[in-house]
């Protein structure tokens, strides 16, 4: 791997934070290569997120040895970690920056709450899921991130007393753009969410608000995760 991307640094800390780390830094390195690189992603701040943050952390013990291949991974409660370019790919397209506040809906296992951590001032995320929200959140807060707020609840309806937005992200994949989300995304914010229209068809799409509060909608790739688990308020 291009080590000139990925500074020493990052590296030594990781090593430091995560004892085993160097068992599995040869599958880190080539998840950033095959999977992230050679698929366009090529900032060099999302690549050290992904260098820091330990995807092995994140699952089951008994999965940690597939924890860098390029697939969903289960965490329980029905629920699955995102592939690594996936994750990687709705970082990119939300233009995160230091000084921005991110929505994160859906915490799952907290892996993607720590990239985002690493790459913006501030990220509120939202899990339904009472036992995968209680989980992330201790592991997150020993791992030492103090820029991570975590709440319990419908992730649909957002956060509003935090927002405005400067990027949404919905992990899950609602029938419809949820109108409370779009409310909360700031001028200049950018949302992204993957919209069921059918069982076989889900697509990406990408939200920018203009300067007068004008949406603009684009379709990216097709993928496909879990469907939102909404709360009774959800309309």
């Amino acid at each position: 791997m291009k080590t000139k991307i990925l500074p020493f640094v990052l590296i030594f800390c990781g090593f430091l934070l995560f004892p085993e780390s160097s068992d599995y830094l040869p599958l880190q390195e080539n998840m950033i290569e095959k999977q992230l690189v050679e698929r366009g992603i090529t900032n060099e701040r999302i690549l050290n997120a992904f260098l820091k943050v330990k995807r092995h952390m994140f699952v089951k013990k008994g999965l940690r040895e597939k924890a860098y291949n390029d697939s969903p991974l289960d965490i329980g409660e029905g629920q699955v970690i995102n592939r690594p370019y996936i994750v990687a790919m709705m970082t990119y397209v939300i233009a995160p920056d230091y000084n921005k506040k991110v929505l994160e809906v859906g915490t799952g296992s907290g892996y993607h709450a720590a990239i985002l951590a690493e790459l913006v001032e501030q990220v509120f995320t939202i899990e339904i899921e009472e036992k995968l929200a209680e989980k992330a959140r201790k592991k997150l807060l020993a791992l030492g991130y103090n820029n991570i707020n975590f709440k319990i609840g419908d992730g649909s309806l957002g956060w509003a007393e935090h927002g405005p937005f400067d990027g949404i992200i919905c992990t899950y994949s609602p029938d419809h753009i949820p109108p409370r989300l779009l409310e909360q995304l700031a001028i200049g914010g950018r949302m992204i969410v993957e919209v069921s229209h059918s069982s076989k068809v889900q697509e990406f799409i990408l939200i920018e608000k203009d300067n007068k509060g004008t949406l603009k909608k684009t379709n990216l790739i097709p993928v496909q995760f879990k469907p939102i688990i909404r709360g009774k308020n959800e309309k």
